[in-house]
């Protein structure tokens, strides 16, 4: 996915305006609002890792969400056993949805389900239960339709603030870190093809069934 999208054509996304303009983006008093809802929590109160370079997106993103169940995990650490081959530490296609989806299956051991070809109003019907500590969502979307630059990319779902529409987004990009974006701009990055695989993007839910503990200190 991140070879494949960076070199592909694709759509042009430079007249996009970058949500970096808009006022809600990095707003003090949304952000401390957002972080303190249970999921964000359990997320930020381990110490949250960025990828080590720009194929890992995928892998780091699965580890981030295993340290938010209070279980030990790297980037590196998650595609052991996966059949996920590096080469000179590089993923040189990235990972799809698919692919990601087993990764986190295999990582988690709880029930992973892809979704794609949603709309907006059934996104945000799935942003519902984003602050249910026994459920995650990972998004896989495009840069360009938020940002109008970029490719590709994975990032957890922290937060959703339900009154102002806006989705908390652990960007393991550190260039990026945590922001805000509301729905119908992440929906228009979802709602895009994924040249590796010629299928929409998506969301991945990973439900626990119970809950996950809130952990203050990062797991040694």
């Amino acid at each position: 996915m991140w070879l494949s999208a960076a070199t592909n054509s694709g759509p042009d996304y430079a007249q996009v305006e970058s949500i970096e303009r808009a006022a809600t983006y990095r707003d003090a008093a949304l952000l401390a609002q957002a972080e303190q809802l249970p999921v964000a929590s359990a997320y930020l109160s381990h110490s949250f890792e960025y990828q080590d370079n720009p194929s890992f997106c995928g892998p780091t993103t699965a580890a981030n969400l295993l340290r938010s169940t209070g279980r030990q995990a790297t980037q590196k650490s998650v595609i052991v056993g996966t059949g996920v081959r590096t080469i000179f530490g590089l993923l040189p296609t990235g990972l799809t949805l698919d692919e990601e989806a087993a990764l986190l299956r295999h990582a988690t051991g709880a029930q992973v389900t892809l979704l794609r070809d949603f709309d907006l109003a059934t996104f945000r019907a799935y942003l519902a239960n984003a602050n249910d500590t026994t459920t995650r969502f990972v998004v896989n979307f495009h840069r360009g339709p938020v940002f109008g630059r970029g490719h590709g990319h994975f990032s957890p779902i922290l937060a959703y603030l339900s009154d102002r529409d806006l989705v908390l987004v652990g960007d393991v990009n550190r260039d990026y870190g945590t922001y805000l974006v509301s729905s119908a701009r992440l929906f228009e990055a979802i709602d895009t093809i994924d040249s590796a695989t010629d299928k929409k993007r998506g969301l991945l839910r990973v439900d626990f069934g119970t809950a996950t503990p809130v952990i203050s200190q990062p797991p040694k």
